[in-house]
């Protein structure tokens, strides 16, 4: 894995889309730098900003497809700039921080952040969240259908089957299948989704996703212990792998 600062030579076989913007808010010029080149290598058009007020000026000028945020920038915070952009645009923002505190990675992403990746990080695992950001934006079935090698769901149908057999599912555990399914790669956090499936005034019990999650897992996954889909991201929430 090649970690940034360190830039990974360029092999051709993992370009980004042309035309797509990305930008890259962070106040270390040397990490602008390395992101420009690799971004660039790849195909990407990328833009940059070094403080919270020049991140949300670009943001609203540029209309990039996608934004690459550090939380602690000079000036306007990352987690006010989020706040700021959420106001007038969906554009995936994902996170790049040296915070390694669970709380501010849940709080990026309960005021808008779609993903989250702690400094230093591999230039191959940040290309694969901004490509899974990208696919996120285009517009996907109003009840989409996953189907695997172990099982099948139909969000239309409302019918779920391992091994082709029928599997049933509660009510709550269909909820928490269907965020995370509408969501293919995105980490959603625990509030968001206590919030989804029982209401505001679960937000703190998170005990309750813990066990609905495992029963999921039993139901669905070939092995709950080792779960390939319906992923914990600890102390922050849950990704559904597609």
């Amino acid at each position: 894995m090649s970690t940034l600062g360190t830039i990974p030579s360029h092999d051709g076989n993992e370009g980004g889309e042309s035309g797509t913007t990305v930008l890259v808010c962070d106040d270390d010029t040397s990490l602008l730098r390395a992101l420009s080149i690799s971004l660039g290598a790849r195909g990407y058009e990328v833009a940059t900003a070094r403080s919270g007020e020049e991140g949300m000026d670009r943001a609203a000028h540029l209309q990039p497809d996608v934004v690459l945020l550090d939380l602690g920038l000079p000036g306007v915070d990352g987690i006010d700039v989020i706040r700021g952009i959420r106001r007038w645009s969906t554009v995936p923002i994902i996170v790049l921080s040296a915070r390694h505190q669970s709380v501010s990675k849940v709080e990026a992403l309960d005021v808008g952040a779609d993903d989250y990746v702690t400094k230093p990080f591999g230039m191959d695992e940040l290309l694969a969240r901004l490509r899974a950001a990208l696919r996120r934006t285009v517009p996907s079935p109003e009840a989409p259908s996953v189907e695997f090698e172990e099982f099948a769901i139909d969000l239309t149908q409302k019918r779920a089957t391992r091994n082709g057999a029928d599997v049933h599912l509660t009510p709550k555990e269909w909820s928490i299948v269907e965020v995370l399914i509408r969501n293919p790669g995105r980490l959603v956090s625990q509030r968001q989704l206590l919030h989804a499936v029982w209401g505001p005034e679960y937000e703190t019990e998170t005990e309750y996703l813990r066990v609905l999650m495992g029963r999921v897992r039993k139901k669905l996954e070939p092995d709950a212990s080792r779960p390939r889909h319906f992923r914990t991201e600890t102390g922050m929430g849950y990704r559904f792998e597609p």
